[in-house]
């Protein structure tokens, strides 16, 4: 089977150039540098990994665990620490108290006085969500 070339951006050819001047300074395998390896991400995140990783002669493994642990830090810092809805005072009704606990320590309790019952599915899906 021939193997496939694929284009490469300009973005990712000048950072190679950048990968290659740092190679050359030195001998044998040695750490790169965090502000490379952050560059190689977002390239990664516009261009994907594959491309990148191939243009850059990194480890797929090793560019696509970073990219993943960047999206997920970000994805953590967005979620909110408190949510409050505040409704108008409900008619005597029932009272339901759901609990949902993710790992390693996310925890969401929910109060639910009124009439007619929640949507259970409704809050579970969003606390899926919400916990990715």
């Amino acid at each position: 089977m021939a193997e496939k070339k694929v284009a490469v951006p300009d973005a990712v050819r000048q950072l190679g150039q950048e990968f290659d001047a740092f190679r050359s300074t030195r001998s044998g395998r040695g750490k790169l540098p965090e502000s490379l390896w952050q560059a190689a991400v977002e390239q990664a995140r516009q261009h994907g990994v594959n491309v990148v990783a191939q243009a850059l002669r990194l480890d797929y493994n090793v560019l696509k665990r970073r990219v993943g642990s960047v999206e997920q830090r970000q994805r953590r810092a967005s979620m909110p620490a408190f949510v409050e809805l505040i409704g108008a005072a409900a008619a005597a009704g029932d009272e339901y108290i759901l609990e949902f606990e993710g790992s390693p320590r996310p925890r969401m309790r929910v109060r639910w006085k009124s009439v007619t019952a929640p949507d259970w599915a409704a809050l579970l899906r969003a606390w899926r969500e919400v916990m990715g």
